[in-house]
């Protein structure tokens, strides 16, 4: 069992998975920073000095100047400025992850359809050159298929 479990473990997605897992908490950490350090003060100092995680509703009908004074005395509150900053959050990491799978699709060259080079004979359905006349294999004459306008086909007389 335990080896079973030491297979599954170092299989390749699951360690991807890992990985991915480790680096996109590493990454929210980073975007939770610049949301509540850089772009929140921004966004505040815009609106006039709003601080969006002070925004709430006490649910005892108190004012409170702070939601932390608010916890202090062990009121309930709604905290949509704190709802807010999540919000924004989110849409940060959505954002940086569709730029991140766009830039890698972009990468990613796509395997165009490659023309065939043969068709296969009407008679004996083996596969023959596409410009072929006459099948290799049985020797049927291939003039329907190379020419579909009349007036551009060869003329053939026995």
């Amino acid at each position: 069992m335990l080896k079973e479990f030491k297979t599954f473990i170092m299989r390749g997605n699951v360690l991807d998975l890992a990985v991915g897992i480790i680096i996109g908490a590493a990454f929210t950490k980073i975007v939770t920073s610049f949301v509540g350090d850089v772009l929140m003060p921004v966004i505040s100092l815009a609106m006039g000095k709003v601080d969006f995680s002070n925004m709430f509703v006490a649910f005892n009908g108190g004012t409170y100047a702070t939601l932390e004074a608010a916890k202090k005395e062990g009121v309930a509150t709604l905290n949509y400025g704190l709802f807010i900053n999540a919000v924004i959050d989110f849409l940060i990491v959505a954002f940086a992850i569709f730029m991140l799978i766009k830039a890698i699709n972009r990468l990613q060259k796509k395997e165009e359809a490659k023309a065939p080079d043969t068709k296969e004979c009407p008679e004996c359905l083996s596969a023959i050159p596409l410009k072929a006349r006459k099948c290799s294999h049985c020797g049927s004459l291939q003039t329907s298929t190379m020419y579909s306008d009349k007036a551009s086909a060869p003329s053939r007389s026995m």
